[in-house]
């Protein structure tokens, strides 16, 4: 199990407030959380190695389900013909799940921008009568006495749908209410219910289908490259001080295979190579991810694989044909899920130009089992072992493995069979509670014909035997059971199953911990590490002083003369607990002379290095 990050967390928060913490803040009565929304914008989060952070350092979680429909042709979120949003978002919260991936098109985001936003369909919304009446006998009709579903959704008179974008802010606000977070994910250029079988993110006319996936429903246009990117960008704006939006999925499953035929590369296939080719996934997820952090360097940027990626070990590119009913080993390349081939973050990793916007990647890959599609790791006895080593391990475990940016799972679900996909769905769910990866169960939707959902066509009542297979893979404390909230202030829900992540860091991390990592107390709490050689005891690390020995350069750790990254780099694997080079001055780490190790030394060296200080503060 890997050691915990929640010193070196720090570093990556770019600007830090220690006037912010949870226990600076006044006691707040569990009656008014109950109704209270937290607009304290304190919960962006941060990558550091394969884990995410909220601004104080503290580990999460992110273990949700997706709600798809604004992506559709209905522009809004589905289910609401069917039960009340209240209603629907607290059974959600009530459930433990603390983060809604919500797909939508781009074709309904270009319409909010340009300020004509489209009409929706398929909502049940009303308020009779709209305000009270007296009658001549003055007996009072009280609003709503008749008709009330939905009824922020209608305008003054109790009937008028609002547009698309004015239902969308609301049920963001409902969100915020119940402690739930968003991830956006741009499932599709058109409004269209199947708009996920499209292969790129914008128009190409070297597409078959792109005339009727990638043309917009309402608006008749080509939805571009551009509009794709712009469109996006608007609402990472519009959001950018509200933490209800925590991040953007770029693109739902880009994808594509390459053909048997030509020298050269379809223009529209989803690839990952070095070019700047608007198919060149890497490349437009760079550009997008870049527009985005300009308007909002907060947010998280989830960036999906592809579906091929080419044997390039082997000297195969993009421009390299496949082979007919070629065998594994002699295929120029490997296959995977739409959007699931991380491979290619290998060769060319994202790269947003600085640390403090890459501690904003997040990769997700989709996966599914053999329900979806039988593929060729599932013609065995399949195990955890032998699915990482036929397919997940150098598809995208690695990049959790190696540290080199955290996983979220986008996609993965489907029937409850007893058989072999309901095998999976239990390996995956564990191998995930085990490696701290983070994902969205597909899907609330009862409507997903290839999988099912969580909810019966009334959105009120819960499949017991699925939600019961997803359950233990929601952040959770081991002894109390309380889900875990990722809002500091706001329990999910009433509040009556679960906890803010402020109350959890301070009442029960150190205590039961949580069922991170296959189950974890938390013991990094804000006391001092100081410099030297380590004993351990139960839960509680302490480390005593071995070196006095003064160091000739403050912050020179590796003793080079000179301060470099190099030297940080020592202090962040020693307060890691990982091994480091023979030969260090650690006492030469502690910058900000208060005579400890921590976290606050890793800032200051991550400020120096990047020029926001000349000295440190010893």
């Amino acid at each position: 199990m890997k050691l915990r990050k929640t010193l070196v967390a720090l570093a990556a928060a770019g600007v830090m407030s220690l006037s912010c913490l949870s226990t600076s803040l006044p006691a707040i009565p569990a009656s008014l959380l109950a109704a209270a929304a937290d607009d304290n914008n304190d919960d962006w989060l941060h990558a550091v190695g394969s884990r995410l952070y909220d601004s104080e350092g503290h580990e999460v979680w992110l273990t949700g389900a997706n709600w798809f429909g604004f992506n559709c042709t209905e522009n809004c979120a589905h289910g609401l013909y069917a039960t009340d949003i209240d209603k629907f978002l607290q059974t959600v919260g009530n459930h433990g799940i603390n983060l809604i991936r919500m797909p939508i098109s781009t074709e309904l985001l270009v319409s909010w921008m340009n300020g004509s936003p489209d009409p929706v369909s398929s909502v049940n919304a009303g308020y009779e009568p709209p305000k009270d009446v007296v009658g001549e006998d003055g007996t009072v009709t009280k609003a709503g006495t008749y008709v009330n579903t939905n009824k922020d959704f209608v305008m003054e008179d109790g009937k008028t749908l609002k547009n698309s974008m004015e239902i969308f802010d609301v049920i963001m606000q409902k969100m915020k209410e119940y402690g739930l977070k968003v991830m956006i994910d741009v499932h599709s250029p058109a409004e269209h219910n199947s708009g996920h079988n499209y292969n790129l993110w914008y128009y190409t006319s070297a597409a078959s289908d792109g005339d009727t996936m990638a043309i917009g429903a309402a608006s008749g246009e080509k939805i571009t490259w551009d509009m794709w990117k712009d469109s996006v960008t608007w609402l990472a704006k519009k959001y950018s001080n509200d933490d209800t939006i925590i991040g953007y999925d770029l693109k739902n499953e880009p994808h594509g295979k390459r053909g048997y035929s030509g020298s050269k590369c379809p223009e529209d296939i989803a690839k990952w190579d070095d070019s700047t080719d608007q198919n060149n996934w890497a490349y437009s997820a760079t550009e997008c991810g870049n527009s985005i952090l300009d308007v909002n360097p907060n947010a998280l940027i989830f960036i999906e694989g592809v579906e091929q990626y080419p044997k390039t070990e082997k000297g195969y590119t993009y421009d390299t044909a496949d082979i007919w009913q070629a065998p594994a080993d002699q295929s120029p390349w490997y296959g995977a899920w739409w959007g699931g081939n991380l491979r290619g973050v290998k060769d060319y990793p994202i790269d947003f130009g600085s640390s403090s916007r890459n501690s904003q990647i997040v990769y997700s890959p989709h996966d599914y089992g053999p329900s979806v599609y039988n593929q060729t790791w599932f013609d065995k006895d399949f195990t955890t072992q032998t699915l990482l080593d036929d397919y997940w391990y150098d598809t995208w475990v690695y990049i959790n493995d190696k540290e080199i940016a955290p996983l979220l799972i986008g996609e993965w679900g489907g029937h409850m069979d007893g058989g072999k996909n309901q095998k999976w769905m239990e390996l995956l769910r564990d191998y995930m509670i085990e490696n701290h990866i983070n994902h969205t169960f597909w899907c609330l939707n009862p409507n997903s014909g290839d999988t099912g959902g969580l909810l019966g066509y009334d959105f009120s009542t819960w499949d017991d035997d699925k939600y019961s297979l997803f359950e233990p893979s929601l952040w959770q404390t081991q002894k109390t059971e309380k889900y875990i909230s990722l809002d500091h202030e706001r329990a999910l829900g009433t509040g009556s199953t679960s906890i803010s992540l402020g109350d959890f860091y301070k009442s029960y991390a150190s205590t039961e911990g949580s069922n991170l990592d296959g189950g974890t107390v938390w013991n990094g709490k804000s006391d001092p590490i100081t410099t030297g050689a380590t004993t351990t005891s139960g839960n509680t690390t302490t480390t005593t002083s071995t070196s006095t020995a003064p160091s000739a350069v403050t912050g020179d750790i590796n003793k080079d003369g000179k301060v470099t990254s190099a030297d940080m780099v020592q202090l962040a694997k020693y307060l890691l607990r990982e091994k480091t080079d023979s030969g260090m001055d650690f006492k030469a780490g502690d910058v900000n002379g208060d005579g400890v190790l921590n976290g606050l030394d890793l800032v200051l060296y991550k400020q120096f290095l990047a020029g926001t200080i000349t000295n440190f503060p010893k």
